[in-house]
């Protein structure tokens, strides 16, 4: 007999939107519970999410990979990067976010209340991966395909058009080089919070001048933070790369 929480999460919302009318409906529920729900639900009948993930994570990078190589013809380190883009954890949480997963997971109190937005990035992320673990497993391999494809996959164009296949200080000094000839520089601005929540400011400049903060949990973090904004700012998308694709062997970027 299903728990109450079955019912009021209405999951026939969530099979709608994603277009997918799963048999074993219990592995839909399944692939939305965190670890941290049941220890405060003992009785719950379904176990949490992280061997879906851990499915869903391999279905995900293969349905990528094939597609990347099946249609371009770049070097294997380019489209290594490409990859990584397209399946890394901000990018599932924002295909999570995108499909509105956030309203029926199973999480404990204190998971639910926590306002750490890289912590709730992750849950989502793992989320996402354990919902494509959770199709292929009740729908099979072409169902998961169309999913990542549809959902995934076509966040590429954004991908190579922004620039996201490099990290964010890649992206801005090699911008700062060809654009005004200058490499950046980071420095610590100032260091908040006790040591053991310690939040670092750094800044990056640009020869003397200060083009953006940025703010995180190590100076690295930080660091990427600035340059993340900085990119903002100067409305820079990073070096073009030349884009292949199969069937023409000419560039189309």
């Amino acid at each position: 007999m299903p728990v109450p929480e079955y019912t009021e999460k209405k999951f026939s919302g969530l099979e709608e939107r994603i277009g997918i009318q799963f048999t074993n409906k219990d592995l839909l529920v399944q692939a939305l519970v965190h670890r941290s729900f049941l220890n405060e639900n003992r009785d719950f009948p379904l176990p949490h999410n992280e061997r879906l993930e851990f499915l869903g994570d391999a279905v995900l990078e293969l349905v990528v990979t094939e597609f990347l190589f099946a249609n371009y013809l770049n070097p294997e380190g380019e489209l290594t990067n490409w990859r990584a883009a397209l399946v890394n954890a901000k990018m599932c949480a924002q295909v999570g976010d995108e499909i509105g997963f956030e309203s029926y997971l199973f999480l404990s109190r204190g998971e639910s209340q926590d306002s750490n937005s890289k912590a709730r990035e992750y849950i989502l992320a793992n989320a996402v991966e354990a919902i494509i673990g959770a199709i292929y497993l009740d729908q099979g391999w072409e169902i998961s395909k169309q999913f990542i494809l549809r959902w995934i996959v076509s966040k590429l164009g954004d991908v190579l058009d922004q620039g996201l296949w490099m990290d964010p200080k890649s992206r801005f000094q090699e911008s700062a080089q060809e654009i005004v000839g200058v490499t950046p520089t980071y420095k610590v601005l100032r260091e908040e919070g006790p040591d053991h929540e310690k939040q670092f400011v750094v800044g990056v400049f640009l020869d003397n001048t200060k083009v953006a903060e940025g703010q995180g949990g190590s100076k690295q973090e930080a660091q990427v933070a600035a340059a993340e904004i900085a990119l903002q700012i100067k409305k820079w998308k990073g070096p073009k790369t030349e884009i292949l694709e199969r069937g023409t062997g000419d560039p189309i970027g």
